[in-house]
């Protein structure tokens, strides 16, 4: 019986939500959340043990946290290593593309988990030996994600052929390997088919796909700060306290455009933060730790910018989708740009 071990969040760990989200990296014996599903889906594999770990403890302390939950393995029995699965949820993502890759670097075994493609994470670890499934939007597809990580764990450990990854149902990592078919047309015969599929305009799929990725060019730089108009723009989710737009506190397909002509800083007493992707205490107690409306200020009265722009911009960036991201930064932008800003500072969470 091979040996197997999930690591998951305080969410999922049953700790607690975003306010427990600082919890410390614990171990615990035996199936904790989503790894009793996981077990009754694995052939030959018995998780001993799940690992439970704070999104923002690992955030912002990842070195400690990586130190503790290795060291949680040195005297453990493993074979196999599970993470997730993290949907959209962005930091847990990258929480659990650091640890796999860990994981598989220094113990030197599979390490498997799953991200919706949103998920920064992806971008972050799909090119490195872990195995990062295809997943959901989010934990209603949780049952759905875990058979798909469980069925290749079962292949894994059986040591039966693995197929391409397109059709594994994890993300490409870049990685080539040369197969060779024991029927079907030889690679000549394909190439030619696929050539003459081109030529006569029909689809055709080519076995060396190339990763596409969008290159947004660098704006060029502002030639005078203290005669230049900057905007202020956040997904950090910092509304009227009303949030008179609407804006949705996770997923968001909407923005906010808000008057602070006058204002010195944002006053706790007319702004908070809607977000649902961080503790929210610090931004509520001072908004302007989000949106830097302070400092900005203070750069204005110095000479040091030319001016402020009367209106900021905000909306949402967890589990937003990149189109949805785009469509809003397109929009924002043309508004920007009309009322002839020169630059603007973007901060998130």
């Amino acid at each position: 019986m091979k040996k197997g071990i999930l690591y998951i969040n305080q969410f999922f760990g049953q700790i607690g939500g975003e306010e427990m989200a600082d919890y410390e990296p614990e171990i615990r014996e035996g199936l904790v959340g989503p790894a009793t599903f996981l077990q009754q889906q694995l052939k030959d594999i018995e998780i001993t043990h799940t690992i439970i770990c704070g999104d923002n403890f690992m955030g912002s302390r990842k070195e400690e946290a990586v130190q503790r939950i290795m060291g949680f393995l040195q005297d453990k029995e493993i074979d196999i290593f599970f993470a997730g699965p993290a949907f959209r949820a962005g930091r847990y993502g990258v929480a659990c593309g650091t640890i796999c890759h860990e994981v598989n670097q220094k113990l030197n075994i599979p390490a498997i988990t799953s991200m919706n493609e949103e998920n920064p994470g992806v971008e972050m670890f799909r090119y490195t030996d872990i195995y990062i499934f295809k997943g959901g939007k989010s934990a209603a597809q949780m049952k759905e994600d875990i058979k798909a990580m469980a069925r290749f764990a079962n292949k894994l450990v059986h040591g039966e052929p693995l197929l391409p990854a397109a059709e594994e149902g994890y993300f490409g990592r870049g990685k080539r390997h040369e197969i060779y078919p024991e029927d079907g047309p030889m690679a000549a015969d394909r190439v030619v088919d696929m050539l003459l599929k081109k030529l006569r305009g029909e689809p055709f799929q080519t076995e060396l796909p190339m990763p596409k990725t969008e290159r947004i060019p660098i704006a060029p730089p502002i030639k005078d700060l203290s005669r230049a108009t900057i905007a202020l723009v956040t997904s950090g989710g910092i509304v009227p306290h009303e949030n008179p737009d609407r804006i949705q506190s996770a997923s968001a397909t909407r923005w906010g455009k808000y008057d602070i002509a006058g204002m010195d800083s944002l006053s706790p007493e007319i702004f908070k933060t809607i977000h649902a992707g961080y503790d929210p205490n610090a931004a509520n107690e001072d908004p302007n730790r989000v949106v830097p409306l302070d400092a900005l200020r203070a750069y204005e009265k110095e000479g040091k910018i030319g001016k402020v722009y009367d209106y900021f911009y905000t909306t949402v960036g967890t589990g937003t989708t990149q189109g949805e991201a785009a469509r809003m930064g397109r929009e924002i932008a043309r508004e920007l740009l009309e009322a002839g800003v020169d630059g603007v500072i973007l901060t998130s969470t």
